[in-house]
Formats: C-alpha cells, sequence, structure tokens
C-alpha cells in the first residue's frame, strides 16, 4: 500500500526555521505531485505548496511565498518544505498528499480533491 509518512514538525520561535519532510513509499507511478497543506484550528484546510515529480514545477499559496521553499528528492522520493521566517499564523498541522491526476492537479494545484492519498500530519507550532 502506498504510504506517506510526513514529519519534521516541532515548536519554533517566531522568525525562526523548520523543514519538514514527506516520504512516499510504494509508489510505482513516474508522474505525480506532491502537496503540503496544513489545518489550524477552526480553520479550513489550506494548501500551500506543491510540486510536480516529473519537471519540478511548482505552485505556492501567497501566505507563503517567499518564505517556504519546495523541494523533491526523487531518488529518495521524499519531498521537502522548508519553512523559513515563521510567524505565529503558520501555527498548524502540516500534511502531506499525492496525485496522480497531472491535469487535474495543473488547474488546481493546492485544492484538497486534486489529491489522491494523504499522510498523517506533524504539527508545527510557531511561538510569539
Amino acid at each position: 500500500d502506498v504510504q506517506l509518512q510526513a514529519s519534521g514538525g516541532g515548536l519554533v520561535q517566531a522568525g525562526g526555521s523548520l523543514r519538514l519532510s514527506c516520504a512516499v513509499s510504494e509508489f510505482v507511478f513516474d508522474d505525480y505531485a506532491i502537496g503540503w497543506f496544513r489545518q489550524a484550528p477552526g480553520k479550513e484546510r489550506e494548501g500551500i505548496s506543491t510540486i510536480r515529480r516529473s519537471d519540478g514545477s511548482t505552485y505556492y499559496a501567497d501566505s507563503v511565498k517567499g518564505r517556504f521553499t519546495i523541494s523533491s528528492d526523487n531518488a529518495k522520493k521524499t519531498v521537502y518544505l522548508q519553512m523559513s521566517s515563521l510567524e505565529p499564523e503558520d501555527t498548524a498541522v502540516y500534511y502531506c498528499a499525492v496525485t496522480v491526476l497531472i491535469r487535474l492537479w495543473m488547474s488546481a494545484p493546492l485544492v484538497a480533491q486534486t489529491y489522491d492519498m494523504w499522510g498523517q500530519g506533524t504539527q508545527v507550532t510557531v511561538s510569539s
């Protein structure tokens, strides 16, 4: 079975950095996209960044553009989310998800319904 394992969350002070990892196991598709989402208490799940395996194309939400960087190591089937200049508003549970629906992904890269499978979340807490 395909599994996504997100890790790297923790507690950090405002202005600090964290790097999240999402490892995809048992995945045999040549092309897919990995997305990062987050959900804060009482708020809807928000798509924040995504990367396509085949060509490395990326998308970012305006809320994280310039502060977060997504990258991938295809050999390790792992996607990273480097988060810098963290703010208390970034506090949330962060999830990674995968989709093979590339045509849909190209039109809706940060929409949760685009993604087929989800990993468990990892908590990120930013203190002020």
